[in-house]
């Protein structure tokens, strides 16, 4: 009698043939998320202050650094300000929700400075997600030489509306929720990094 079983290689293949169409099977619908890419498409700078001085950009501010220099004695006074940040993702994307992320600021003549930004971001294709990220550098301490650079970026900052070119911004995600999975942070969601061109322009780096 003819044996009806599969040729002893057919039986060997017809496991991971299966194993393969389920596995294509599952990942279509995580492609878009295989495929994150988060954007920043733009960068401002409000709200810029010396300590407890507001530095307005319409008014004269020549006679600040008297002012924080009588101040002095209180200790350090930094340069505070608020970070206006958009952030997207590319067209054809789908809905993700990102659980807050992690960031690093460096900007010319000041220490770095990092922090986390712990609120949920829901971001969609073509309708960016408008956040506001609070920077203190503390640039003065005892070192009243470090007077008038402080004051100087200061103005820059309130006048311009931007980082100073050199700057660059580091985003790193968090966990991302969509199309009914979860990424966790670092897996498939690597690390944005920018830096500020002569003009104000994002320069991503590699």
């Amino acid at each position: 009698m003819r044996s009806r079983c599969f040729p002893y290689p057919w039986r060997l293949l017809a496991p991971l043939c299966l194993a393969a169409l389920l596995t294509g099977c599952l990942a279509l619908p995580q492609t878009g998320l295989f495929a994150f890419r988060l954007a920043v498409t733009s960068l401002g700078v409000e709200e810029v202050r010396i300590g407890p001085y507001a530095v307005d950009a319409r008014l004269d501010t020549s006679d600040i650094t008297s002012l924080i220099a009588s101040s002095l004695g209180a200790g350090s006074l930094p340069v505070k300000a608020t970070l206006a940040l958009g952030l997207g993702l590319p067209a054809g994307m789908p809905p993700v929700e990102m659980a807050g992320f992690r960031w690093r600021l460096d900007v010319p003549g000041a220490e770095p400075v990092s922090g986390d930004y712990a609120q949920d971001v829901t971001l969609t294709a073509g309708e960016d997600a408008r956040l506001r990220l609070p920077v203190a550098f503390d640039l003065l301490g005892d070192d009243r030489e470090r007077l008038a650079p402080m004051v100087e970026l200061a103005t820059r900052l309130a006048r311009r509306g931007e980082l100073p070119a050199g700057s660059e911004l580091a985003i790193t995600p968090g966990d991302l929720r969509g199309l009914g999975m979860t990424l966790p942070s670092g897996l498939f969601t690597p690390t944005l990094r920018l830096a500020v061109g002569e003009g104000g322009e994002l320069i991503p780096q590699g």
